[in-house]
């Protein structure tokens, strides 16, 4: 029977030379760290050092997540990757009445600079590398985050890390917006110019096709999706007045890594070149690192089963693989057990043990780019190229990401393949080893963790506590001073940054912002 990729070509059982294409003649491969970058961002990829190990984690207060990242940091965590609660994401506080049941349980809960001392309390900020995965309310936290290092006695200018800061990929995949898409973006080159002059090293948005993925895209589709984006992104800062060498560098992107290997890489391939090509051709970029496209991956969490959850190892570890085949510069694996719930310290020490394993005990970081030079590698990258062109000239077509977004383009086709995948799932013509074939008839026993209830009325104490403590006077200046920004041209971070630091709480500043460039509502285009 025929097979297909996961973005619907065909794969053949036999490739042989013809299959390339004379790639190699028309400049397609290249040598690794150089244009265009298919075979890695870098000459030796990981022959000197491995990529860079983060474990995504976050639940239930900053005291408690501060445990979770002092435990992994001793197990060999390179760099910690922080999960945000829902209310902290959406930008309300603990004790807003739209927060009810939700504080604490997806990711950390932070509302103010008193929380973020908390969860960094004993971690040298200028020893780790922090990525926060947070959207609309993106420059609050890297605020936070800078002010909290101030105080450690680190300069701004020696932090490292990333904040995702991708907020159109939430109108498409995910939902977690707060402002409309002009002011939103509006903000994000309010945050490229503050990190150019205030946090230097720090990479100022992780744009993200892992979400579209969860949600049903295709590898092309995640790719052409996140690439649009991306190029959105540029067109903002660039008509704001910046010099694209001035920002690219600090670009990085974000994206799923699912089981099916040799697509998985060959997708990674595929978004290096093209994103080289557009930054050069389109941009005229000049810096060859404003060519590169750095990327951090995580292991696919919608491919986890709640069903026989130990074959989730070996899961991750097959998804894993993709990654460092495919040339990531940072990876989380996902712990096996999070189909059922938050991972477990158990859980998520064998998720880093699974990257330790790969990186110490196979000879995959023995040579750069195993995989170059395959018939099928250079084929499928061929064909997810060119599938993922061909959508992204259907945004373009739209006017572009945003304009494209308002016409439920991007949604709709995420839409369609999601369907698709469900309908092979329901007919068994997709296997899911526990779920559709292959069942075990006794589940074991799993006794997953659980989030304490008792976190919302303990983050509501903590609010009530911190505005009878503060001033008062100084907070509600400091959001007039913002308010006064967001009406006009300048930019907001620096009004923003003394009011966080006047304890004002992530609830209040968004609401001040919601008072100036309203909130969003979705349109139902279907």
């Amino acid at each position: 029977m025929a097979r297909h990729s996961e973005s619907g070509r065909p794969i053949e059982p036999v490739y042989g030379p013809e299959a390339l294409q004379d790639w190699d003649a028309s400049g397609k491969l290249g040598e690794p760290g150089s244009y265009p970058f298919t075979r890695g961002v870098y000459p030796s990829m990981y022959t000197g050092r491995p990529w860079t190990m983060r474990q995504y984690a976050g639940f239930g207060t900053a005291v408690e997540s501060n445990a979770r990242y002092k435990q992994l940091i001793e197990n060999g965590t390179m760099g910690l990757s922080v999960a945000f609660d829902l209310p902290t994401q959406m930008g309300h506080d603990s004790d807003a009445a739209i927060s009810h049941g939700e504080v604490g349980k997806v990711g950390v809960a932070i509302d103010s600079i008193d929380d973020m001392r908390v969860l960094f309390d004993g971690i040298p900020l200028d020893e780790v590398s922090t990525s926060m995965t947070i959207n609309a309310p993106a420059a609050l936290l890297l605020l936070l985050y800078q002010l909290v290092g101030e105080e450690q006695g680190v300069d701004p200018a020696e932090l490292t890390g990333t904040i995702q800061n991708d907020v159109l990929k939430e109108y498409i995949a995910r939902g977690t917006y707060i402002f409309p898409p002009k002011p939103s973006l509006r903000l994000i080159a309010d945050i490229f110019r503050y990190c150019k002059a205030e946090i230097p090293k720090w990479n100022t948005i992780s744009i993200s096709g892992y979400h579209m993925a969860e949600a049903g895209a295709t590898p092309a589709q995640e790719i052409a999706f996140t690439l649009a984006d991306g190029i959105q992104y540029v067109r903002t800062a660039v008509a704001a007045g910046m010099e694209v060498d001035d920002f690219a560098p600090r670009l990085s992107f974000f994206f799923v890594s699912r089981t099916t290997i040799l697509e998985e890489v060959a997708k990674f391939r595929a978004a290096r070149r093209i994103w080289a090509r557009v930054m050069r051709e389109e941009f005229g970029a000049q810096n060859p690192k404003s060519l590169m496209l750095r990327f951090h991956t995580q292991t696919a969490g919608v491919q986890l089963t709640a069903q026989q959850p130990e074959v989730n190892l070996a899961r991750v570890t097959v998804q894993g693989l993709a990654a460092v085949l495919g040339g990531t510069q940072s990876l989380h694996t996902n712990s096996y057990d999070e189909a059922i719930a938050l991972p477990t310290d158990k859980s998520a020490r064998l998720a880093l043990r699974t990257q330790q394993v790969l990186a110490y005990e196979t000879d995959v970081t023995a040579t750069v780019d195993p995989f170059a030079g395959s018939y099928v590698i250079e084929a499928m990258t061929d064909d997810v190229e060119a599938a993922a062109l061909d959508l992204m000239r259907q945004v373009e077509d739209r006017g572009g990401a945003v304009d494209a977004i308002e016409q439920g383009f991007q949604k709709g086709e995420i839409e369609r393949s999601a369907y698709r995948i469900a309908q092979e799932q329901e007919s068994g013509e997709r296997v899911v080893v526990g779920v559709n074939r292959f069942q075990s008839p006794d589940g074991e026993p799993y006794e997953p963790m659980r989030v304490d209830p008792a976190i919302e009325a303990q983050q509501a104490e903590r609010l009530a506590r911190l505005r009878a403590e503060r001033d008062q006077g100084a907070v509600d200046a400091a959001l007039s001073e913002l308010r006064k920004a967001a009406e006009g041209t300048e930019n907001v971070l620096y009004p923003m940054r003394d009011a966080l630091r006047a304890r004002a709480t992530v609830g209040e500043v968004c609401n001040a912002l919601r008072e100036i460039w309203g909130a969003y509502v979705p349109t139902d285009v279907f």
